[in-house]
């Protein structure tokens, strides 16, 4: 099992970001919120789980542990892969997801593109027991460090790459605009979150 990888960034793409480990390219399936805080030439450490299938190897990548850990208990549900797993975490921390399955909060899942009100609630019930109880207040996310791309294509990219339409994706960013220009630093993570309660009201 490939546990973490660290090096230098050299590619970061939609829904994969690419680290050279001892020369060789290593191609990592990242949540768009962990794609957000990776810059190219920077070195970064990413924790991972390798998913085997027939005819692939896949690896995703998380900022740490606990993230890698839920991703394991989400996908091994009835019905959950890989990406729909990772599509909750692009929408959820662990911490909120724990705090969400605890208290009941349906409304939670289906923010999650792919999840509708029946799954949300069979999902509900099998984690019930598995995710565990939250660890206390749910973190506030880490500001996105400054780079070459502003808040607002990392938020439109983050949006396209969870399956959003490029058009629906540009409305949603002009929608947490506002809530962007107030902040010294723009939160891309919780914009993003903020646009997909939007983006989910408006369907």
């Amino acid at each position: 099992m490939i546990a973490f990888v660290q090096g230098p960034v050299a590619v970061v793409g939609a829904g994969v970001a690419v680290v050279e480990v001892g020369g060789v390219g290593m191609a990592v399936q990242c949540t768009p919120t962990t794609l957000a805080t990776l810059r190219v030439g920077e070195v970064a450490r990413l924790a991972t789980s390798l998913v085997v299938r027939e005819d692939s190897l896949t690896l995703f990548g998380f900022v740490d542990d606990d993230e890698r850990a839920t991703f394991e208990v989400l996908q091994a549900a009835p019905g959950v892969g890989p990406k729909l797993a990772q599509a909750i975490l692009g929408v959820h921390s662990p911490e909120a997801l724990r705090a969400a399955v605890a208290g009941g909060d349906e409304k939670a899942l289906i923010a999650v593109p792919g999840i509708g009100k029946a799954k949300a609630a069979k999902l509900l019930l099998e984690y019930k027991d598995k995710l565990g109880a939250p660890h206390g207040t749910v973190p506030a996310q880490k500001p996105v460090a400054s780079g070459p791309a502003p808040w607002h294509e990392q938020l439109h990219s983050a949006l396209v790459g969870l399956g959003y339409a490029p058009r629906e994706a540009e409305e949603a960013v002009t929608r947490v605009t506002p809530e962007a220009e107030a902040q010294s630093v723009p939160d891309v993570g919780a914009l993003l979150r903020l646009a997909l309660r939007g983006l989910n009201r408006a369907r």
